[in-house]
């Protein structure tokens, strides 16, 4: 009961600053932030917070990943790439709406306690990948919509390849050191068009892979 609660006012509070589509507030109302996050940080679950993990990564404010969440036009998607799983949070919302959940992650640390959370949650629709995201993961493309969860001054053509017809992507870009802005681009007739959304602020997209 006390988990609903907080899970509803989470949504209550996402929805001060941006309005959520029905099958997105459902997800939200499903999954536990609280799950994905570090235990000294528990008792800052449900608020409108970015948190430290392991190895100088974040989990991203519930507001973020809302907004990804719903820029990506995901009713009746089935099957979705996340490039930067972190703690796993943003990727059990997807599969809260989508039958098919892939995500990569460079950090072996995160992408173990994530594999860990899933379990403990009974999540089986996502499937993970310890590798660099920045190749895309080809055994299982094209997939309908790409999340490219770090800031990157552009996005690697591959994962445009790996991106399915009519399909979208969406990623922060850097402009500059502090200025990146949402931008979702666009499949169509394989031609890639793009269209900005807002400014933001996501970790740097690293090379290679950590264990």
């Amino acid at each position: 009961m006390i988990k609903a609660r907080n899970r509803q006012n989470l949504v209550n509070e996402i929805e001060q600053h941006f309005k959520l589509d029905a099958h997105v507030k459902e997800a939200f109302l499903k999954v536990d932030r609280e799950a994905f996050v570090p235990n000294e940080f528990k008792h800052l679950s449900y608020k409108l917070d970015a948190l430290p993990l392991a190895a100088s990564q974040w989990i991203s404010s519930p507001l973020t990943v809302a907004k990804m969440t719903q820029h990506l036009e995901l009713k009746g998607v089935d099957s979705v790439l996340e490039v930067g799983c972190g703690s796993g949070y943003q990727a059990a919302i997807l599969s809260a709406i989508c039958r098919r959940v892939f995500t990569i992650e460079r950090i072996d640390e995160l992408l173990k306690k994530a594999k860990a959370t899933f379990y403990e949650l009974e999540i089986h629709n996502i499937f993970t990948r310890f590798d660099d995201g920045q190749r895309g993961w080809k055994q299982y493309a094209p997939f309908e919509r790409i999340l490219f969860s770090a800031t990157a001054k552009e996005v690697p053509e591959i994962l445009f390849e790996q991106l399915a017809e009519g399909g979208i992507l969406i990623a922060p870009i850097e402009q500059s050191k502090d200025y990146h802005i949402l931008t979702r681009f666009y499949k169509k007739n394989g031609r890639i068009t793009s269209e900005t959304i807002e400014q933001c602020l996501f970790v740097p997209v690293l090379d290679g892979t950590q264990k």
